[in-house]
């Protein structure tokens, strides 16, 4: 019977290939070998394919073909080019069992067709599968171990790469402070995920086609630790060693406004307006919603007019109040607002008043910090019984990831704050300073006519104590007594309502240094 061979060539992209022929070379020597031996080659046929699992589709079909008689023989360069697992190389050994192949041809491995021969191709194959698992197990190991050095094992996420000078992730400082903009923007509270994709396509960053980013990978950025210095590696939460560009506070906020934010909601039948969320009922405590109307006239003009009224969802009380029109709760707004406002001569002292305490020495916090230390100690003492408990089979892996995941974001919060404290020791002066200007600026926000504005400064000082009563919009007037308001805007209305009414009134700073609070 005439021997008719295949010639089967492969070449994978897998790391225990590296170093083997390449196609070419393979199927060069490979033809030199059949006709020095004098073999029928019927075709060549080549596959780019790790031979790790079962499956390759050149090398199937090439069975396929020898058990309906095309040929009876395979020439190939080594064993581990036809299998590397077992179930591969039991097709082999069960087809030369048949008869179905009469004859295995390799240039640097003797092989005939005889239970020794067949002995040693398995045990060809079994070395085979033997250095791919080891060697799997190896790569797992080295990962393992980078992991534990708090080394990120895998491709540097977006904003960062793989510095191959240092083996490790880098951060990309050129789109580092995008990175930093695109989360604050987000914690502020006013942004959804359309807006955010919208903002780092302004930045040019846009998927390859050049198209806005989808929300679920928005929301995967937003959610990933690892720009705060943490990384999941086999569901385990692990401390990085790589650069964290977003602070560990900001990050939380976003967590809790894209927790906020996942809970379903029905589209309502009016969009949203800009004072939604700002006012309640005086009459029923509800909500006060907007509504857009469009008004027809006879002579065919039309007027577009945007109503706020309360949503009467309480089913207790019957609720009569009436609406009001955008324009009149928008005058009404900025008419509070003012009431609220610092002058800028005012202002000016106010912010000498800190520069002077700013460049005095801040009281020492060495014993809230070593505080801090303590509690950071013993967080890493519960790490590490939490490990020797899992390690010792007394928990169960899923408690242990959960509490660990817990522990080292409690380090991290602490860490931050020690870092905090070094760097601002007199951390209520650039509140107060940022205070002093939005109060300097109110005059400007309310003369404009930017709503959002308006609500965001109505909702700092008011809180939600606005209400709307009888088309008027009211909040609770300070009081003396110990009712009264204890905050730097309820000090500072009381000190322009006094000053309004006597404008010779003076009021004292305490002698040890300038901190808000009430007039005296």
């Amino acid at each position: 019977m005439e021997q008719k061979f295949f010639l089967y060539a492969r070449k994978s992209t897998d790391v225990e290939d590296k170093q083997v022929l390449s196609i070419e070379a393979q199927t060069t020597e490979l033809r030199a070998f059949a006709r020095n031996e004098g073999l029928i080659i019927v075709e060549e046929l080549i596959e780019k394919q790790s031979a790790k699992i079962p499956g390759r589709p050149v090398f199937n079909t090439m069975l396929e073909r020898i058990e309906r008689g095309e040929a009876n023989g395979i020439i190939s360069w080594h064993p581990d080019r036809l299998a590397r697992n077992s179930v591969d190389g039991g097709k082999i050994i069960y087809l030369l069992d048949c008869g179905h192949i009469t004859a295995l041809k390799f240039p640097q491995f003797w092989f005939e067709s005889t239970p020794q021969g067949k002995f040693m191709l398995n045990i060809a194959f079994g070395q085979s599968k033997y250095y791919v698992d080891s060697l799997s197990e190896n790569v797992k190991r080295g990962m393992r171990q980078k992991v534990r050095r708090g080394e990120y094992p895998g491709l540097a996420p977006f904003w960062y790469f793989n510095d191959p000078r240092t083996k490790n992730v880098a951060v990309d400082k050129k789109q580092a402070e995008i990175l930093r903009k695109t989360f604050e923007l987000y914690a502020q509270g006013n942004s959804r995920l359309e807006d955010i994709s919208n903002f780092l396509a302004q930045q040019g960053i846009t998927s390859r086609n050049g198209k806005h980013w989808k929300r679920d990978r928005v929301s995967f950025i937003l959610s990933n630790p690892f720009y705060v210095g943490f990384f999941r590696y086999g569901k385990e939460l692990y401390e990085g060693k790589h650069q964290p560009v977003i602070s560990k506070k900001i990050f939380d906020q976003v967590q809790n406004i894209l927790k906020q934010k996942s809970r379903p909601h029905h589209k309502t039948k009016n969009e949203p307006q800009a004072f939604c969320g700002m006012l309640r009922c005086g009459t029923c405590g509800m909500g006060i919603t907007g509504e857009y109307r469009v008004k027809k006239q006879k002579n065919g003009n039309t007027h577009d007019y945007i109503y706020y009224h309360c949503t009467k969802k309480n089913k207790a009380i019957k609720c009569d109040e009436p609406c009001i029109r955008q324009e009149c709760l928008d005058e009404q707004t900025s008419l509070l607002l003012e009431k609220f406002s610092l002058s800028e001569d005012w202002a000016t002292q106010l912010t000498a008043l800190l520069e002077k305490d700013k460049n005095q020495d801040a009281q020492s916090s060495a014993a809230f910090v070593q505080e801090i230390k303590n509690t950071i100690e013993s967080l890493k003492m519960k790490l590490q019984r939490l490990l020797d408990s899992y390690l010792e089979q007394d928990i169960e892996r899923e408690v242990y990831l959960e509490k660990k995941a817990k522990f080292i974001s409690e380090k991290k919060s602490l860490e931050e704050k020690i870092v905090h404290l070094k760097q601002k020791r007199t951390g209520w002066i650039e509140p107060m300073k940022e205070w002093i200007k939005e109060a300097e600026n109110l005059p400007k926000i309310a003369r404009e006519h930017n709503l959002l504005d308006k609500k965001v400064m109505a909702k700092k000082i008011f809180g939600s104590n606005l209400r709307l009563t009888g088309g008027q919009v009211v909040w609770g007037e300070i009081k003396n007594g110990d009712n009264s308001p204890k905050n730097p805007w309820a000090a500072l209305c009381a000190v322009n309502q006094i000053f309004t009414e006597n404008p010779k009134s003076f009021f004292l700073v305490a002698p040890p240094g300038f901190e808000p609070g009430l007039p005296h």
